[in-house]
């Protein structure tokens, strides 16, 4: 059955309300009901729903099929042409231009509806009705408010919070059955059954689509079925062998979430026919568009370029204008509706396989007074929101019986040497995984001996941080470190482990990092027992900015956060690599991480998991896997887990050494000035050669 036909019978019955919300909205264009001062605001909005109805109907009747590349390129660019740079100082998409010409009272509550209404893009090309439906009335309530002379704050903010509160069970049901449901096959129909030679199926999704979208697709078409075959391997192998490492039967699953970039459709057709071969099926489903589904800037899904990324760092907590006790408590019912509802779906969900793209450039966010922020109740709320919302999905989808794999390549944008780099990184993501289990098992037996490791930066970079190690009370059967060799984590390239938090302390810095699509200059953070204690760096003038961007960003509105990770990386053909083509700052953190020391503050790696088993390739069990935050999940569970995990990497040229410390005093250099001394892991210094 097509994707459409699914929402015939649900359509059929919405199709009155959504008819006379259009009929209303036609008025609009011509009253002069409201103040002249919200005049231009509505008819716009008005024009814009208007469009969205006529959108509806010219892909419900097929039309694009007959369109050109090139007509479909300018209908893609007028659906997103308001938001661009170019256009955004005077869109009403941004708060600060709002707030200037609605004014300090309903600028920026206007400018929210604004961005709610664009979410009918997405509704339009899937054909929810009923949500296209919801919205109208949403803005209808809202404009008849307007209509009157004595409209207030309050008046306009309860629309919005009834809007959410009352549809929120529906919205979040939805959510959830995209992530479950293999009927809802909207990008898995686009991906197998599109001609991929041809860049009109790119338009399908209603994404914005750009310059990266469309020379990725075009890139891939020159690779052979067998290079392509090969790069999904790569992909879906390290899914697989993410249970065979964690003694997990595969068999027992059913689900795939397949993430990706849009572009990469070719990899994820022979991805979705090698899953098929073990026995999973695809779900797959866009990035939130709802705002009661979106988290700040974190996108979850299938995703395309961001049209402006200004534009969602300044709507990034729209939901303070709702967000509360008691819409928490309701969002919180209605996901353990969601899930109970999907109950057998989540019991044989396998878990996400991710493909992340990189090479734009650093993102520097302007902060703007205009745009939504939580006061501190708020921030309190959406932590307790996350950690609870975990606990529910992890009864539905056990954390113990699923596995990942996430794995990057770059887009187009990295610069005029991207098909070079992109095989460069195809040659990083299979490197020799035996030559790196042999050299990094010298780094963990050496690391095993050590009660505390010190890490120094040289030159400029500030670090000095003492990290305690947990006692083997086996060391012969035993280890503290993972020997990580490129099978749910790719590329190949790292040793890691779970410290002990009382005694760790020190300051970590780095110079330029980008952590979750935004960049930070001179990051630092100071660690107190393993915890962080301060933190500031460089990207604002205002040192309250600054902070308030760490706190948000890094620490996820909480005061603070331990040290979940320590580890070292040893991809040094990919530092090289990235050197060579002057990409350091535009790598992933999953690269990146690979490429230094680094540092995750936030839960453990083994977040949720803490009791499943796991061995090294020696055959040793790894025994460090909790710390003092997340040992709590036996007595105080509420406080174990921070639903986060962000690394931060010391590039090798920042670095000055990194020494064990044994109980005795004496010490084992590991690395010295940026290069591996330690001996049996010399030959990872050959790539700087």
């Amino acid at each position: 059955m097509h994707y459409r036909e699914k929402f015939q019978e649900e359509n059929c019955q919405m199709e009155e309300r959504f008819r006379l919300s259009i009929r209303r909205i036609r008025e609009i264009r011509e009253e002069e009901t409201v103040a002249p001062l919200y005049r231009d605001y509505f008819r716009k909005m008005a024009e814009f729903l208007l469009q969205m109805e006529h959108l509806y109907q010219m892909i419900s009747d097929d039309v694009f099929k007959s369109y050109s590349v090139e007509e479909l390129q300018i209908h893609n660019h007028s659906l997103y042409e308001d938001i661009l740079p170019e256009h955004y100082e005077e869109s009403y998409g941004n708060p600060a231009y709002a707030v200037k010409t609605l004014g300090e009272t309903f600028g920026k509550i206007l400018s929210f509806l604004y961005t709610e209404i664009r979410g009918e893009i997405i509704f339009a090309y899937e054909q929810r009705l009923f949500d296209m439906t919801i919205i109208n009335e949403l803005f209808l309530e809202v404009y008849n408010l307007f209509e009157q002379e004595d409209v207030t704050y309050r008046q306009v903010k309860d629309a919005v919070y009834w809007y959410i509160s009352d549809y929120s069970d529906v919205m979040m049901m939805y959510r959830t059955r995209e992530q479950l449901d293999t009927e809802l096959d909207f990008a898995t129909s686009i991906i197998m059954n599109s001609d991929l030679t041809d860049s009109c199926y790119l338009y399908q999704y209603g994404e914005y689509i750009s310059e990266n979208e469309i020379q990725t697709a075009r890139f891939l078409n020159t690779f052979s079925e067998e290079e392509i075959d090969r790069m999904a391997a790569i992909y879906t192998e390290g899914y697989r062998e993410g249970f065979e490492v964690n003694g997990m039967d595969i068999s027992k699953k059913k689900l795939v979430n397949i993430r990706y970039s849009i572009g990469f459709e070719r990899m994820m057709r022979a991805a979705i026919k090698q899953f098929r071969a073990m026995g999973l099926e695809p779900v797959i489903y866009r990035s939130a568009v709802h705002s009661i589904n979106k988290r700040q800037m974190i996108k979850i899904g299938y995703i395309s370029t961001s049209p402006n990324k200004q534009y969602e760092f300044d709507h990034r907590c729209d939901s303070a204008i709702y967000l509360d006790k008691s819409l928490v408590n309701r969002k919180l019912e209605n996901l353990k509706e969601s899930y109970e509802e999907y109950a057998a779906e989540a019991a044989v969900f396998g878990g996400p396989a991710c493909l992340e793209i990189f090479g734009e450039l650093p993102f520097q966010p302007v902060q703007k007074t205009e745009s939504y922020t939580y006061h501190k109740a708020q921030e309190q709320l959406e932590v307790i929101y996350r950690g609870k919302a975990n606990q529910i999905m992890n009864r539905y989808i056990k954390p113990e019986e699923r596995s990942f794999t996430i794995i990057a390549y770059p887009m187009p944008e990295i610069g005029e040497q991207y098909e070079e780099i992109f095989c460069e990184i195809v040659k990083v993501n299979t490197l020799d995984k035996d030559m790196y289990r042999e050299i990094q098992q010298h780094l963990i037996d050496a690391l095993d001996q050590a009660v505390e490791v010190h890490v120094l930066g040289k030159g400029d970079n500030r670090t000095d941080i003492y990290v305690q190690m947990h006692e083997l009370e086996d060391p012969v059967h035993q280890t503290n470190f993972e020997n990580c060799l490129a099978d749910v984590n790719i590329p190949v390239g790292e040793v890691f482990t779970s410290p002990k938090l009382t005694g760790t302390h020190g300051t970590l810095h780095v110079s330029e990092v980008f952590l979750n699509e935004l960049g930070y200059q001179d990051l630092c953070l100071t660690f107190e027992d393993g915890m962080v204690k301060d933190y500031t760096c460089k990207n604002f003038d205002c040192e309250e900015n600054n902070q308030k961007y760490i706190k948000e960003n890094v620490l996820y509105n909480r005061d603070t956060l331990p040290i979940g990770e320590f580890a070292i990386g040893t991809n040094t053909t990919a530092y090289v690599m990235a050197h060579k083509y002057d990409i350091v700052y535009k790598l992933p953190i999953l690269i990146a991480e690979k490429m230094g020391p680094h540092f995750a503050v936030g839960d453990t790696c083994y977040s949720y998991c803490e009791e499943t088993t796991v061995y090294n390739p020696d055959g040793k069990e790894i025994v460090a896997k909790d710390n003092e935050c997340s040992i709590l999940r036996k007595t105080e569970p509420e406080n174990a887990y921070f639903n986060c995990h962000t690394d931060i990497t010391i590039p090798y040229e920042e670095l000055g050494s990194i020494t064990a410390v044994r109980a005795d005093g004496t010490e084992i250099e590991l690395i010295r000035d940026g290069r591996f001394v330690l001996a049996g892991t010399e030959k990872l210094n050959d790539a700087f050669e």
